[in-house]
């Protein structure tokens, strides 16, 4: 025997609603996204680019954080303030070439760090 089903519990075709009953609008279906891979942070040990700083470069810079100015630094390696500048420019334009910018004594004093010119232990 055959159990049947309330009137009020069969399924509605769309069609069999009246048209002049409200219908709400269809939902337009998304394609699924794929999915993306996890960012995750580089790890430390990937390759960063270092740019080749000659050795008065390297001595220049190491002067000028040992400084309060750039024209202490000068004085330090009995050259000019404008020559200090120079060999700060053209380092900061080597780490931005390298995709590293280092806009401050600060960001030059990390670089410095991370590719191996001083160590915290020396300050």
């Amino acid at each position: 025997m055959a159990s049947q089903v309330p009137a009020s519990h069969t399924a509605v075709s769309p069609a069999a609603v009246s048209p002049s009953a409200p219908t709400q609008p269809a939902r337009a279906q998304q394609p699924a996204r794929p999915q993306q891979p996890s960012r995750q942070q580089p790890e430390r040990t990937q390759q960063m680019t270092v740019p080749r700083l000659s050795t008065r470069e390297v001595e220049v810079l190491l002067a000028w954080f040992a400084s309060d100015s750039k024209d202490e630094a000068a004085a330090r390696l009995f050259i000019s303030s404008s020559t200090v500048n120079t060999h700060l420019t053209r380092i900061r334009a080597k780490y931005a070439a390298a995709g590293r910018p280092a806009k401050s004594k600060a960001s030059l004093f990390a670089r410095a760090v991370q590719d191996g010119h001083t160590d915290l232990d020396a300050w």
